[in-house]
């Protein structure tokens, strides 16, 4: 079994596609469900990064998660603390705080209630309605942002 501190799942072929028509419609200003392209600095190169997310809104704040864990978005935004939400010709610069484990409980439950037709498979069985204790057991594999 993977660790979860170290849980990151590979995108496939089909959700690729998905993911450029997602990527696609957002950069021209059509959000999908809330989807922005999040751009990110490489934590090595330095050079912009971008990939498509769903901006979580719960309770007036807003979070970014990551359904395939500690991917390279999540380990660049880590890295740089900033990055941008863009939608269209529009781009939203942002800070972003790492929310720890006991955090996660309400975010994840709100993200899988929205989300879980498109990133249900990436929770292994996990779902809006799951006991706390899974959830909270699961957490450290689902990095979530805060962002302002």
């Amino acid at each position: 079994m993977i660790e979860p501190q170290q849980r990151y799942l590979a995108p496939k072929s089909g959700t690729t596609v998905v993911n450029h028509v997602v990527a696609a419609l957002t950069r021209v200003g059509i959000s999908v469900l809330g989807s922005r392209v999040l751009a990110v600095r490489g934590r090595t190169s330095g050079q912009w990064r971008t990939t498509p997310v769903n901006l979580l809104v719960v309770e007036g704040e807003r979070y970014l998660v990551a359904p395939r864990g500690h991917t390279q978005w999540v380990r660049n935004l880590r890295a740089s603390g900033t990055g941008e939400l863009r939608l269209g010709r529009r781009v939203e610069a942002f800070t972003a705080t790492e929310l720890a484990d006991d955090e996660k409980l309400p975010v994840l439950r709100e993200y899988l209630r929205k989300w879980s037709w498109e990133v249900g498979a990436f929770f292994e069985g996990l779902d809006k309605d799951s006991p706390d204790d899974r959830l909270r057991a699961a957490a450290p594999g689902f990095p979530a942002f805060r962002i302002r």
